[in-house]
């Protein structure tokens, strides 16, 4: 089974990242090559531009397809989405210069659009009262309102940075777009494809987590119980040759609660406080 996984861009190290922290390690390296092997030999993984991905999947190339939801969309095909993985998050906004007549979608009514993601634009203004003309544009797109090319944009963007750079405002959000695990429907309830699933999101379930454990005196166990914000509750378990007087007491708790929590542990009698990360958890 293929995994298809961005070449190259901000979307690489991540995903590979990723995948190795769920325990698909990639054989000799992800630098400048077109396929690997992982240490599953049951599973590869195939390098290509994130644009590309869905039609490797659709096409039956890859199985499985990491790339952005902007990206699905733009290509219209058929994908299962079967989980958000958390990274390369930004918006396709519409934005227009900040000083010109387009303060809204309605002033577009007999406009042009410059994007890069025509299909998208295609759709978002199937929805609205006016039918723009849409310019496909293949880079530069901040630049066409001041060129005189299109009188606003759909572009992608992240912290606005770019967008003020370039004297444009926004004037309607279009989509919100992260990376995501995509498959060919065909395939997507294979045994295969659900285990490389549960393990990247075992990977996503555990970041910010942190474990605890800690022993407490039994006759302070409720006191202890009633500080701990875990999951469903703690694990508790006698100690060996512990006399039946102290409990070792096991937590998942939020990392940002951690300090608070050690401190409110203390002063209900807990001592011996081990806290660890975790890798994967699995829910």
């Amino acid at each position: 089974m293929r995994i298809a996984v961005p070449n190259k861009g901000r979307l690489h190290d991540p995903a590979v990242e990723l995948l190795e922290r769920a325990g698909l390690h990639i054989e000799g390296g992800a630098d400048r090559k077109l396929y690997a092997d992982t240490v599953d030999p049951d599973v590869s993984v195939l390098f290509a531009r994130a644009a590309d991905i869905p039609e490797y999947v659709a096409d039956d190339a890859a199985a499985l397809g990491v790339t952005g939801l902007d990206q699905v969309r733009e290509s219209r095909v058929d994908l299962a989405d079967l989980l958000d993985l958390d990274f390369g998050r930004c918006r396709l906004v519409l934005a227009a210069p900040e000083d010109g007549p387009v303060d809204s979608v309605d002033a577009l009514a007999n406009g042009t659009v410059a994007t890069e993601f025509p299909n998208i634009a295609e759709d978002y203004f199937a929805d609205k009262p006016v039918s723009p003309e849409i310019v496909e544009v293949s880079g530069a797109t901040e630049l066409t309102p001041h060129v005189e090319i299109a009188d606003a944009i759909i572009d992608i963007t992240s912290t606005g940075t770019t967008l003020r750079m370039n004297r444009l405002v926004v004037v309607d959000e279009v989509l919100e777009s992260s990376v995501h695990l995509f498959a060919d429907p065909n395939v997507a309830d294979d045994p295969k494809v659900r285990q490389v699933a549960t393990a990247l999101e075992s990977v996503l379930a555990a970041d910010g987590k942190r474990y605890l454990m800690m022993n407490v005196p039994r006759d302070r166990l409720p006191d202890a119980e009633d500080v701990i914000p875990g999951m469903g509750g703690p694990t508790v378990m006698d100690i060996d040759n512990g006399g039946g007087e102290k409990v070792a007491v096991h937590v998942v708790v939020d990392e940002r609660e951690v300090f608070e929590t050690i401190t409110r542990l203390k002063d209900a009698g807990a001592s011996d406080i081990l806290v660890t990360e975790i890798e994967r958890l699995v829910e």
